[in-house]
């Protein structure tokens, strides 16, 4: 079974993520902030991480800077409600694989994990 870490502090959120991840056949590693994503991409050594950009305590793409350092070749999937321009470059700049802009589209969620994954 593939294992997705979710690194987002909006309980709403991880509850759909986890949901949908779960229905698609997937073991869901939750995280609420940037350390403890950072701690578990290192320790659980996921196959994908989906990576909220606005977190509590480090933001998201620093977070994904510091996976990059330690783990480099986890894809990782940028969710955020930033749809401002330059924001894609600079979340793909950061290490981000891939984008996803929120609200959650099911559909879309599952193919972009199977486009990472297979």
């Amino acid at each position: 079974m593939k294992r997705v870490l979710v690194v987002e502090d909006n309980e709403a959120n991880m509850y759909l993520c986890s949901r949908i991840l779960k229905h698609g056949g997937y073991e869901v590693i939750p995280a609420a902030s940037g350390k403890e994503g950072i701690e578990l991409a290192i320790k659980e050594k996921p196959d994908l991480i989906f990576m909220d950009i606005q977190l509590p305590d480090i933001d998201g793409l620093e977070v994904t800077k510091k996976i990059r350092e330690e783990e480099g070749n986890i894809p990782i999937i940028a969710i955020t409600s930033y749809a401002m321009a330059g924001d894609r470059e600079k979340i793909l700049a950061a290490g981000c694989t891939g984008y996803l802009e929120k609200p959650i589209n099911p559909e879309t969620f599952l193919s972009e994990i199977e486009k990472y994954l297979s």
